[in-house]
């Protein structure tokens, strides 16, 4: 078996180069990621050779349950048996007992739910139903934050690298630099709809705001009646230590935007969980917004055993007690190496380490991989390396990870000048 793999990673780097994207294969040869996936389980991958590689990518937060967690791995066989994708017609009992999971784990009174197959999917819902409910165009949104990049959540992402190209976008958007709630007050005119943020910039470079960012965004939304919209695609679920990134400010949004972790690693999912007040255009047109793949049986299955095992195993308690061990000593490296690690910054296990040169963090990324670990950038921000591996990741594999990144940070200080 083994030698029937062998052709595999150049025969794949090939398909890549005449069927995928040519520029993607030249990167995956030049970090040394020429190696085909096999299988995984929990915080491991295994490639086409046998290998196996720490994964501290988590897929961008998708796989906090783990590779195959065998719960939500036989949630899937079981519903797949029975029924994988809707009829449309009938009544769908797994999207009911979601959309009750979610109003139940969900800050305050968010009741209702919509559901998607992807974060954007699930950002784009909740523009049109701000829109909706308040009757006014406006959205705004912070410089470096990432929404997505279908049309409406380009619009509301702040970089224009990727919006750009796309340009003319959606019309009534307004970027605000994050973290600071006062560019949101004085941004609010008579046509603002609603504020969309997230509770800690992924993309942007793991950007962690000010104590009480959201709380006084809720106060102003508040005091100037626009809706605040809750990105938590990212953090939502465990990431950060609570079971949603807003709840560190006990704040309760009037939309909340979910994918990822939602899906527990084994089918795509979106939602959004909104305020009984704002669903009245969807109730008077309850197929004014819709989705031909959303609320599957299969994918609600999935989500609730995701839930399920977020709970049962106290995942967003690992994830504080993980996440600590991983900050402490990225900032014990950060002191011993300022030159080359210029910040580390997180909470939970999202967490970003700022390198002073973006060749630094590419070097790093790749003598990790030498090392059997995988991690990679942030998206806006090429000098952030992220960390953000399964919540299930245990105290040992905490420890190996850590270890080898003493290693690869002490090899950057002492080549740093060759890079």
């Amino acid at each position: 078996m083994q030698e029937d793999r062998a052709h595999l990673a150049e025969q794949t780097i090939e398909q890549y180069e005449k069927y995928v994207n040519p520029a993607m294969a030249r990167l995956f040869r030049y970090m040394g990621l020429a190696t085909v996936e096999w299988e995984a389980r929990g915080c491991y991958i295994t490639d086409h050779r046998g290998e196996q590689y720490l994964d501290l990518l988590g897929g961008y937060g998708m796989f906090s349950a783990g590779h195959s967690h065998p719960r939500i791995v036989a949630a899937a066989k079981k519903q797949l048996d029975r029924m994988a994708m809707p009829s449309k017609l009938l009544l769908n009992k797994p999207m009911a007992d979601l959309s009750q999971l979610l109003a139940e784990i969900t800050p305050g009174d968010l009741v209702y739910s919509f559901f998607g197959n992807s974060g954007t999917e699930a950002v784009e819902a909740a523009l049109k139903l701000a829109r909706l409910a308040k009757k006014k165009p406006g959205i705004i949104s912070t410089k470096g934050s990432f929404h997505g990049k279908s049309m409406g959540a380009l619009s509301a992402t702040g970089r224009d690298i990727f919006r750009g190209p796309f340009a003319p976008l959606v019309p009534g958007f307004k970027h605000v630099p994050y973290g600071d709630a006062n560019a949101v007050a004085e941004a609010i005119d008579e046509e603002t709809a609603a504020v969309i943020v997230e509770p800690i910039q992924g993309e942007g470079g793991v950007i962690v705001p000010p104590d009480g960012y959201m709380r006084e965004l809720r106060r102003i939304c508040d005091e100037k009646d626009v809706l605040l919209i809750a990105d938590e695609v990212q953090t939502g679920l465990g990431r950060t230590g609570k079971m949603f990134g807003v709840d560190h400010d006990d704040v309760v949004p009037d939309i909340i935007c979910l994918a990822k972790a939602l899906g527990g690693g084994i089918m795509p999912i979106g939602a959004i969980v909104a305020r009984p007040s704002l669903w009245d255009g969807f109730i008077d047109a309850p197929f004014l917004h819709t989705s031909t793949f959303g609320g599957g049986p299969l994918a609600c299955a999935v989500a609730i055993e995701a839930i399920n095992v977020t709970r049962d195993e106290k995942l967003c308690e690992n994830a504080s007690a993980r996440g600590e061990e991983f900050l402490t000593a990225l900032r014990e490296l950060q002191s011993q190496y300022p030159d080359v690690i210029a910040e580390v910054r997180g909470r939970g296990l999202i967490i970003g380490i700022e390198f002073t040169d973006g060749g630094y963090a590419g070097y790093t990324i790749s003598e990790m991989v030498n090392h059997k670990v995988i991690a990679a950038y942030t998206l806006n921000n090429p000098k952030v390396i992220r960390i953000e591996p399964a919540l299930v990741i245990s105290k040992e594999d905490t420890d190996k990870a850590i270890s080898i990144l003493r290693k690869v940070i002490a090899a950057v200080a002492e080549l740093k000048d060759d890079i």
